[in-house]
């Protein structure tokens, strides 16, 4: 079949879809569009001539499970195995990560130790929740908020400091607001299948994706990698993406070209650009929910609804440098609940795990604060008019009281990063089942990747593009 497919966003998951249509040759054109001037959305590395690399969106990425190996799996096909930086899960990064919680760092319990003795910040020694949890029987609703569903099965001490912790670290989003169906399905789908998140996790709650692992995969397995980065920073993965897209000569790539519009003529798709039209038989957006929604023509305006109650949330990093080792402690970092303190997420210590990104020559700490998300208009006011030095204020206090350093910073960068993370609120599977519906009741040319449906790590994004792809061409 002679068809152009188009695809929408130049982010990770958009150049994901392309890199798999390129290898299949049942379409004869592959256009991709990108509004910004650079590819690869949120993943974005600075990288001083010193050798420093900083990270202003994700950092780390897990290699655990079928979507992880189909990073990996990536990652070999374009030849970047030697750039890969692995943390093992015994390594002081995997093994101690923080809560700040009462003013104070608290390690979180790991190993036996940890679960059968009272650790502080929690009350009583974690076995107990988890053995309670065993017996405590299946919820009955179709959906249910994160820190409900972890209160009902493990009780409110663990969803108020550890669960909320974790949704703030994962999605910088609230526990009380998230779908625990859509932000964490292990743990729904352990509850369906046996009862029991304990027993699920013991004995396996459905099938996975069935992803054979390449030689890099079955490394990171052998090796008990926890995650891994790139030398030059993640940023590198969407580089050797547009690389292998540029030289292929299979797709046509368009960087600074937003969608202005987007009209159907009976059997394919035309898009308007600033200038001009492109004429496209299918189309895969990797769009942000809402962008799609602004492109979509007015016939389909149920479906431009649906994608406009897809929320998301505007995170502040801040990357500072300090001079010597300035760590209290060692370890991944800490996170800090929302009752300790709304505006203030998490500090990741990234010299520890990658102290590879270190400048060379003479020692520095790499730390990167997180700030805002769900509560960034409620604590730091209108993202369009909050300053880059309030923000930088705000970190370097936080770095101040949480980990006692007084000195300041030699170096900093501050990036607001505007509706980044996509929040699957509850019955957000409703959502994606009814708009998936619609295309197909309307045999809409159109398929949904990207972060706002299906997952918003950066290994789902990825996943979500071949998905597409493949829905496309079958399995190449």
């Amino acid at each position: 079949m002679q068809k152009t497919v188009a695809v929408l966003g130049g982010g990770i998951g958009g150049l994901s879809a392309c890199f798999h249509l390129s290898k299949s040759h049942q379409v004869s054109k592959i256009v991709l569009l990108e509004r910004a001037g650079r590819f690869g959305g949120w993943l974005s590395s600075t990288r001083r001539e010193d050798g420093a690399v900083f990270e202003h969106g994700p950092r780390g990425i897990r290699p655990a499970g079928a979507v992880g190996r189909n990073t990996l799996n990536m990652v070999e096909e374009l030849g970047l195995e030697s750039e890969v930086l692995p943390v093992t899960y015994d390594h002081v990064a995997s093994k101690n990560r923080y809560l700040y919680v009462g003013g104070q760092l608290h390690k979180m319990p790991s190993g036996l130790g940890g679960v059968v003795r009272t650790v502080p910040p929690f009350s009583r020694p974690l076995v107990q929740s988890v053995l309670k949890e065993i017996l405590i029987s299946r919820g009955k609703e179709e959906d249910e908020s994160v820190h409900s569903f972890v209160s009902r099965r493990l009780g409110t001490e663990l969803a108020d400091i550890a669960i909320d912790s974790l949704c703030r670290g994962v999605f910088a989003g609230d526990c009380r607001k998230l779908s625990v169906r859509s932000c964490l399905p292990p743990l729904y789908n352990a509850e369906k299948a046996r009862g029991s998140i304990v027993l699920g996790m013991l004995l396996g709650s459905g099938p996975e994706p069935d992803v054979p692992p390449s030689t890099l995969a079955k490394r990171a397995a052998q090796e008990n990698w926890a995650q891994w980065s790139l030398k030059r920073g993640l940023q590198n993965l969407p580089e050797a993406l547009e690389e292998r897209m540029r030289n292929g000569g299979r797709v046509e790539v368009h960087k600074d070209t937003p969608v202005m519009g987007l009209s159907t003529n009976g059997t394919g798709w035309e898009i308007q650009l600033e200038v001009g039209t492109i004429k496209a038989d299918h189309i895969i957006s990797a769009l942000p929910a809402k962008a799609l929604a602004s492109a979509l023509p007015s016939a389909a305006q149920p479906l431009s609804q649906q994608l406009l109650e897809i929320a998301t949330v505007t995170v502040a990093v801040v990357n500072l440098e300090y001079e010597g080792s300035v760590l209290p402690v060692t370890g991944f970092g800490h996170l800090v609940p929302s009752s300790e303190d709304r505006g203030l997420l998490g500090v990741v210590y990234d010299s520890v795990p990658f102290p590879q990104h270190n400048r060379t020559g003479g020692h520095t700490t790499r730390l990167t604060v997180m700030m805002g998300g769900a509560w960034f208009q409620e604590v730091f006011g209108n993202p369009e008019k909050v300053t880059e030095q309030l923000l930088l204020d705000r970190a370097t206090q936080a770095v101040t009281s949480h980990l006692g350093v007084t000195t300041p910073p030699i170096w900093s960068i501050v990036a607001l990063l505007k509706d980044c993370i996509p929040q699957y609120y509850l019955g957000h599977w409703k959502r994606l089942e009814n708009m998936r519906q619609y295309i197909r009741d309307h045999n809409l040319p159109l398929s949904l990747a990207g972060s706002s449906y299906d997952g918003v790590s950066v290994n789902d994004v990825i996943f979500s593009g071949r998905m597409a792809a493949e829905g496309l061409v079958g399995k190449v």
